[in-house]
């Protein structure tokens, strides 16, 4: 048979699109075309497939070999379909048999001798290949993050022999592999190191259990940084589904999964030196940025007066929609981008304004231009403006003389206001919509009116309004409330501080 036919997934932000990959062996001068739409990387794969077939022992066609990589308007990128061409050419010249090769997917780069190399972006072809219901034959080394996939039959290898011979039926490559549900990984930080700071640990408390965004504000050195680094410890673990997701980002991007780490929140903390294409992603072939590689999880950026005005602009529209679509000339990609803000910053530029020590000497109109980096537009979509202050000698030294919180005692109520969130409206309050405010989020007439001066005499917008009322919601969910009463909204308004300074 001269026609022979192979499964693949290509790219496309973070889906894994089929990719049929027909190999046509056909008398004429020896010759070795692909099309479909191939980039550098696999135009280059017939360098690498010629000399993976001839070491390992089998024939390389000496015909005219065409390779159409179909969708053709689909870009191709990468050494993922040097096996799907091994295989194909393989079984076009009658070397192994194509009678089983539809079962299967393949995805894999060839080295010259025939091995396999690993591949990024297998979590999501793993996700396609078990929906399609085939096989999926792939790297060894691949395997254990393939394998974070229920219900799905995977084939790792690590040389084209082994695949050969496991399609001639001559040995069989073992298949069976049974998802396990790793447990949270230990951590060494726990908000027990953090003595004093009551009022920020019971606001990171409530943004936890909301999913809600906060903005720190304070000197130097009053542990802002140290106490965000502690959010994850607090933070309800993801579900299979969110995990999914946030593995699948983290698979494509450069980093890599972490496979032991994919139950928990991510956490991502850029230097305010990133660029806006570092910040929600780009490039050519576009990439997951900061945002999405935090989806499901948190985003610190420290010193948020120091990131170019431009970097922090683009972070508006995924803060309201919970995604971002990257459009360039030839394609468009959009990823996840459900985050949860954390920042952190000076009160002023030289950042003691307040300090007990009265070394700020800064003007009036200093400290109004420094804070007018932070657009209005982007501030009124923090739910929580935190005032971060110095603790005494005394508290540093001895912290509380009950002692301080441990992490997994704030963790557990933090999941059961979740839970409550969960059961009443299917997710975290955070991301509630208008109706859905409406329905849930119901105040009393005194209450009405409280929020309702609160709005006129701090000139609050209707953005803000929600998003108090959102916060209420959580804050009477951590008191195991049914409804919000009026100590949980004034709580709730207590949060809006840099609204009060405009």
């Amino acid at each position: 048979m001269s026609l022979a036919v192979v499964y693949s997934r290509g790219r496309s932000g973070i889906e894994a699109p089929l990719v049929t990959v027909e190999v046509h062996v056909a008398n004429g001068l020896p010759s070795l075309s692909i099309v479909g739409l191939p980039e550098t990387a696999v135009k280059e794969s017939k360098d690498r497939v010629r000399g993976a077939i001839l070491n390992s022992r089998f024939e390389f066609p000496a015909q005219r070999i065409t390779i159409n990589l179909a969708p053709a308007d689909l870009p191709k990128e990468g050494g993922r379909f040097d096996l799907a061409i091994a295989l194909g050419i393989l079984a076009a010249s009658g070397q192994i048999p194509t009678a089983r090769l539809e079962q299967y997917e393949c995805v894999g780069e060839l080295s010259l001798g025939g091995e396999l190399r690993p591949i990024s972006g297998v979590l999501p072809i793993a996700i396609q290949a078990r929906n399609n219901h085939r096989k999926l034959i792939l790297p060894k080394e691949n395997t254990a993050e393939a394998a974070l996939v229920k219900e799905i039959e995977i084939i790792p290898a690590g040389h084209l022999l082994e695949i050969c011979a496991h399609l001639s039926g001559q040995t069989t490559i073992a298949t069976e592999y049974q998802y396990i549900t790793p447990a949270l990984p230990a951590t060494d930080i726990d908000f027990a190191d953090v003595h004093g700071q009551y009022h920020v640990k019971r606001a990171f408390e409530i943004a936890a259990a909301g999913a809600h965004n906060l903005l720190m504000l304070g000197p130097p050195g009053t542990g802002k940084s140290m106490i965000a680094s502690r959010l994850p410890t607090i933070l309800p673990p993801l579900t299979e589904q969110q995990a999914q997701e946030t593995a699948a980002i983290a698979s494509i991007s450069d980093q890599g999964l972490d496979v032991a780490n994919w139950l928990k929140p991510p956490y991502r903390a850029p230097h305010h030196t990133a660029s806006a294409a570092a910040l929600v992603g780009g490039g050519s072939n576009p990439r997951p940025g900061e945002i999405s590689l935090a989806h499901n999880g948190a985003l610190f950026l420290d010193e948020l007066p120091e990131f170019d005005r431009k970097v922090l602009e683009v972070l508006r529209e995924p803060l309201e929609t919970g995604h971002i679509t990257i459009s360039r000339a030839n394609r468009q990609a959009d990823f996840p981008a459900r985050f949860q803000l954390i920042a952190a910053m000076n009160p002023c530029p030289c950042g003691y304004l307040g300090d007990a020590s009265g070394r700020c000497h800064c003007t009036s109109e200093q400290i109004a231009r420094y804070r007018a980096k932070i657009s209005g537009p982007l501030l009124d979509r923090i739910d929580m403006h935190l005032e971060v202050p110095r603790i005494s000698h005394e508290v540093l030294r001895k912290g509380s003389p009950n002692g301080e919180e441990s992490s997994a005692t704030i963790r557990a109520r933090v999941i059961a206001a979740r839970n409550i969130a969960l059961l009443r409206s299917g997710k975290a309050n955070a991301a509630l919509s208008a109706k859905e405010v409406k329905h849930y989020c119901t105040l009393s007439e005194a209450s009405h009116q409280i929020l309702e001066q609160a709005m006129d005499k701090f000139g609050l917008s209707h953005r803000a309004y929600h998003r108090i009322l959102k916060l209420a919601r959580t804050i009477a969910d951590l008191a195991d409330s049914p409804p919000i009463e009026i100590m949980h909204l004034s709580e709730a308004i207590g949060y809006r501080k840099l609204d009060r300074s405009v």
